[in-house]
């Protein structure tokens, strides 16, 4: 099993997508424990992210690995429920998430919300184009610790600070920290939104998470 291991997550940093998939399905066919296989993935996601952090990967990179990540987790997904109650399942907590209104990017989005849920956080992930009310609604139906806005066009940083605006107009932001993550956000765009933190990827926003709602890594 240890050489299946290895060689799924080399699969995955270089990219062989067709091998990673097959793979994937061989293993869980022979009975793999899906959570343990959705492990090896993260550890992969762990490299793919150090690559682009040091610009040996780029977009392209980041988006095959996202699409590689969305392909495994349909096929493990549906293993992990069947194995659990519901009322059995544990969560570290609720996050809320979405690309806010004005931007339809949702490739870094999508990293974030496997990388969450594979390490035992509920995510309720909006989709793109999040409009303020959308938002709103999703924070008081699913009162979330964390709420991440995720945005990758520069008009998208006024849609953020709109958002979490209104979030502060409800009276919901006591109840929950806010993250922000995509593109050019810097400290400078936290500061123009009025974000508790940002993140550079989807590391940034686990190690966030993690940190406020008390879960160890």
């Amino acid at each position: 099993m240890t050489g299946q291991k290895e060689q799924l997550i080399g699969y995955i940093i270089e990219m062989e997508e067709d091998e990673a998939l097959a793979l994937t399905r061989q293993m869980l066919e022979a009975g793999y424990d899906p959570l343990e296989l959705l492990a090896h993935c993260r550890e992969a996601m762990d490299e793919v992210g150090r690559r682009f952090e040091t610009q040996e990967y780029f977009l392209p990179e980041l988006m095959m690995a996202g699409e590689m990540l969305s392909q495994i987790g349909d096929m493990t997904k549906p293993l992990i429920t069947a194995s659990q109650d519901e009322g059995e399942e544990q969560s570290h907590g609720t996050i809320v998430i979405g690309t806010v209104h004005g931007d339809l990017h949702d490739i870094g989005k999508d990293i974030v919300t496997f990388m969450l849920e594979i390490n035992g956080f509920k995510v309720v992930d909006l989709g793109i184009d999040v409009s303020v009310s959308h938002f709103i609604d999703a924070i008081k139906q699913n009162e979330p610790s964390v709420v991440g806005l995720s945005g990758f066009l520069t008009l998208a940083f006024d849609s953020m600070k709109e958002t979490i605006q209104a979030i502060e107009q409800e009276g919901l932001r006591d109840n929950c920290k806010i993250m922000i993550g995509g593109g050019q956000v810097d400290e400078s765009i936290k500061e123009h939104t009025g974000a508790d933190a940002f993140g550079s990827n989807a590391m940034d926003a686990l190690n966030l998470c993690r940190e406020w709602m008390g879960v160890a890594a």
